[in-house]
């Protein structure tokens, strides 16, 4: 019992002498709220001062400008830049279209005064549109305008459900007008302290509303129909389907989502299991992978959508560097909601010459009172093994097999940003990944690329416009495609596709007798084609934004472009850390750069095979060991060939016994 009471003492003593101590220090030091100068001036909640490399530095970016953590502490890519430049611009011809249906015009810096036709995009504002068309102005009466800058009472209700420096959300107050406010959001501590400086800073603050909460909690909270947003922006680190339940629900009425996914190695077909598990859609290798991407991502809108009888309907999807970005309308109608199955498809493509064949989900079709009844598709479309090489076939989807551009949206971007090319610093690829878009055919999901098809058959590749050329002169359509440069977006079928490639290889042959029997080019080549192909070069062959020589990608703007690491807490270590991670890794798979004469010499510390059989007709001029060989050395290490020798490689650094190993 003793004991015991010398320790609660001894507890209780320990504990009052904490308190007076931090009594004490808190008396002695002004109480500073998170953000305040002390955290400006580089020095942290509790006094101390921040290392030097944490100082911000400014960054200038369309018409923002921020401070930027030198630190790798809140998540910043100056690569995306057309990423924002692109969605400004979709958001002022979003606000265009919103606004103008209740009468209001839009003043856009650098854009001149002309009157633009209100082009609604659901079918639910058409009658609206009819009527404002038809209205006339009292006389003395004069049009409201919205500009940059300030508040619009019937304006946009905008939020960024993942900030970090808010260098979005300030180029959307300062660069589109027609806002009602933004809700710059964060879960970041240091984070929203930044954007309340940089809020500051931009003089924007009666505009963006920095907040720091869970970004699906805070869309949870605006579920309500009056509490809705016209415009969510998600851009995460990674992949957003944490997001897209909490997304369809807190969007308004026709209102626009904005989504970029960066995980692409997953939805390229990398990890099958882990897209399933994000999207709800296996994905699989493919020449059409980023295409794939999109589609996928749409698929998983349009099916978290339906849970709440609501539906997506795309407006523009790019597949740009290393992301893919989709923008997409989301409505409520459980009579629309029903036709989402048949939007979606399986995808058979064969693992031997990449043929591919679309099976939907549901298919749709008329009843008396023009009603569309809705059935269960019949398949496969395929056979067990492929009709043209005979291997098997892979199944990838649900992806969505609609449209994934508004084209009349997209033209109507296309000319805004043509009317003002200094709008924005990416003007030049925003105009040629736009044009591309436009001349996409908007109902051919997929495509195929010229590199497949001829390395498939094993023969020369034909030019771009040969290719287009034949398919043009057989009776088909075909378009580029904006998310790759060889590729060919065609309705033909695949039959046909290999009949152009076979008359192709007649005007440059193959050599058939190094073809092995199982290969695919053996036996896609062994049939006759039953259509006879014009390589004649068409002037329709080569679209207007080819001729035009238009941008749609960039050049490397610095040194290790590309994604970015993860924003970690104090992260100028983490940010060293993965800079020698990175260097660490550089080229592990490439053989060392070796001086001739070491190579000479490590290689002569081997014994030859041949020479052990008595075949080496090299002599001293064999790289390998002639000399007489111990049954311990021949243990160790067998001989092998030389490198100069026919169907023989040099040994490669690393090897367990060296080159030779039987």
């Amino acid at each position: 019992m003793s004991r015991t009471r010398i320790v609660l003492w001894l507890s209780l003593t320990l504990r009052s002498a904490r308190i007076l101590c931090r009594a004490q220090f808190m008396d002695g030091q002004p109480q500073t709220p998170p953000g305040s100068a002390a955290m400006e001036n580089g020095t942290g909640p509790c006094g101390e001062e921040r290392p030097p490399e944490a100082q911000e530095t400014m960054v200038t970016e369309g018409t923002a400008k921020i401070a930027f953590p030198s630190a790798n502490e809140v998540f910043y890519n100056p690569v995306q830049e057309f990423n924002r430049d692109l969605t400004c611009a979709v958001i002022t011809e979003f606000a265009r279209i919103q606004l103008g249906a209740k009468g209001i015009q839009i003043k856009v810096p650098g854009e001149k005064d002309m009157q633009k036709v209100v082009v609604d995009l659901s079918e639910q504002e058409e009658d609206k549109a009819e009527l404002k068309e038809g209205a006339k102005l009292a006389p003395g009466d004069h049009p409201r305008t919205a500009a940059v800058g300030e508040i619009c009472e019937e304006g946009l209700r905008i939020l960024e459900g993942l900030a970090a420096s808010g260098l979005r959300s300030i180029r959307f107050a300062r660069e589109v007008p027609g806002l009602r406010c933004v809700v710059a959001n964060d879960a970041s501590a240091r984070a929203v302290d930044l954007m309340h400086r940089n809020v500051q800073l931009n003089d924007v603050a009666h505009l963006v509303q920095p907040s720091q909460a869970d970004a699906r909690m805070l869309m949870y909270q605006h579920q309500r129909v009056s509490d809705r947003f016209d415009v969510i922006d998600l851009d995460p680190y990674g992949s957003p389907a944490p997001f897209l339940d909490s997304a369809v629900q807190a969007v308004s009425e026709g209102g626009l989502l904005c989504v970029t996914c960066t995980d692409m190695a997953v939805l390229a077909g990398n990890s099958g299991e882990t897209c399933y598990s994000k999207y709800g859609a296996m994905a699989v290798k493919s020449r059409a992978c980023h295409e794939m991407a999109l589609r996928i991502v749409l698929h998983s809108l349009d099916l978290r959508a339906n849970c709440y009888q609501r539906f997506v309907v795309p407006v523009l999807s790019v597949s740009a560097d290393f992301y893919v970005r989709v923008f997409v309308r989301v409505f409520t109608g459980q009579a629309k909601v029903k036709a989402s199955a048949s939007k979606q498809a399986l995808v058979f493509q064969c693992v031997g010459c990449g043929a591919f064949h679309l099976q939907h989900l549901s298919k749709a079709s008329g009843a008396p009172g023009g009603r569309v009844k809705f059935s269960a598709a019949c398949g496969p479309p395929v056979g067990p093994e492929c009709e043209h090489c005979g291997q098997r076939h892979q199944l990838s989807g649900p992806l969505w097999a609609e449209p994934i551009h508004d084209l009349d949206f997209v033209g109507r971007v296309l000319a805004a940003v043509s009317a003002s090319p200094g709008r924005f610093r990416t003007s030049e690829r925003i105009r040629g990944v736009l044009s591309v878009i436009t001349e996409e055919l908007p109902d051919v999901p997929l495509y195929y690329t010229l590199d497949q098809l001829s390395s498939t058959i094993h023969c020369n590749t034909p030019s771009l416009l040969q290719l287009r050329s034949a398919l043009l002169h057989a009776g088909f359509r075909v378009s580029l495609s904006h998310a790759c440069k060889n590729a060919v977006k065609t309705d033909a079928p695949s039959s046909a596709i290999w009949d152009i490639m076979r008359c192709w290889e007649k005007e440059n042959p193959v050599k058939r007798e190094r073809l092995s029997e199982t290969s695919p080019a053996f036996r896609i080549l062994g049939v006759e084609p039953r259509l006879q192909a014009n390589f004649t070069i068409r002037d329709d062959a080569n679209p207007s934004s080819r001729q035009r020589g238009l941008r749609r990608f960039q050049a490397n703007p610095e040194a290790n472009w590309g994604p970015r690491p993860r924003a970690r807490p104090g992260g100028k270590a983490a940010g060293k850390a993965m800079e020698e991670r990175r260097k660490l890794f550089q080229n592990k798979r490439k053989e060392l750069a070796e001086d001739p004469d070491q190579r000479a010499a490590r290689l002569k510390t081997f014994p030859c095979k041949r020479f052990r059989e008595g075949t080496c007709e090299r002599g001293d001029q064999c790289c390998y060991s002639h000399s007489t060989l111990t049954p311990k050395a021949t243990a160790e290490a067998a001989p092998t060939d030389c490198p100069q020798t026919p169907n023989q490689s040099p040994p490669g650094p690393g090897a367990a016994a060296g080159p030779g190993v039987d």
